[in-house]
């Protein structure tokens, strides 16, 4: 699994200009409404630098967010002081409460990297909704989506600060390698910095069983997220409250 505590620091300003959170925020806020029209309380595990928490938050929403990066953990606390975020392993995931919606968004759920590993988070992510909770899951690619050593290059700059970074992927059988460089420029001077991700890839039917297992049914929204689309569960059956 990989970690961004090499460039958490550097991570909005190479996205917020790429990414639209706002508009995919009220997508996400229309699709948890249309599964729980009750929805009060959300939580996002892999929430990042809490950019979808923040929005969340002005959609009405209340917010509580996981990350397994500290540095992210950091960041996401400033921007919304009144959520209850921390460090947290989505794979071994125990909070003490549940939630009308869990998201897990960005394709986070690609770094469990297995089968095994996919079917247990799914499952810990489900324990914690309401018994009328909704599961928002955005997949990583499926194998044969990705091609195999290509190259990305994104930039992004604020006062006295010039980011790139440069990306190779590399596909071993149904694991993405993402090799990152990253090049910052300062007035004092140059620095470098890498990192490695691995991703797994997971078939249609691999997603789709991790929910059965978990007691959800799952719905497919292709069109949802630009391009990876969004998984929506929700439980087979609803226990009495």
């Amino acid at each position: 699994m990989g970690s961004y505590a090499a460039a958490a620091e550097f991570y909005d300003l190479l996205y917020l200009g790429r990414k639209d959170y706002r508009a995919e925020t009220e997508m996400i806020a229309g699709v948890i409404r249309e599964g729980n029209p009750d929805a009060r309380r959300v939580l996002d595990v892999g929430c990042g630098t809490g950019e979808h928490l923040r929005h969340l938050r002005d959609l009405g929403f209340e917010v509580d967010g996981v990350d397994l990066e500290p540095a992210f953990v950091d960041l996401a606390r400033r921007k919304s002081p009144e959520a209850r975020i921390q460090v947290g392993d989505m794979a071994t995931l125990a909070l003490p409460d549940r939630y009308d919606a869990v998201l897990s968004l960005f394709s986070a759920i690609g770094y469990v990297c297995t089968r095994e590993r996919l079917r247990q988070t799914v499952a810990r992510l489900a324990a914690h909704l309401t018994p009328s909770g909704v599961l928002v899951v955005e997949p990583w690619f499926q194998p044969g989506e990705m091609t195999d050593r290509y190259l990305t290059m994104v930039t992004g700059e604020a006062e006295d600060l010039k980011v790139c970074r440069a990306s190779r992927l590399v596909i071993d059988g149904t694991i993405s390698r993402l090799e990152f460089g990253y090049l910052i420029a300062r007035p004092e001077g140059l620095q470098q910095r890498s990192e490695v991700h691995e991703l797994g890839l997971f078939t249609r039917a691999e997603m789709e069983e991790a929910f059965r297992q978990a007691g959800l049914s799952a719905t497919m929204l292709p069109d949802a997220m630009a391009s990876r689309g969004l998984y929506v569960g929700r439980r087979t059956t609803v226990a009495a409250s």
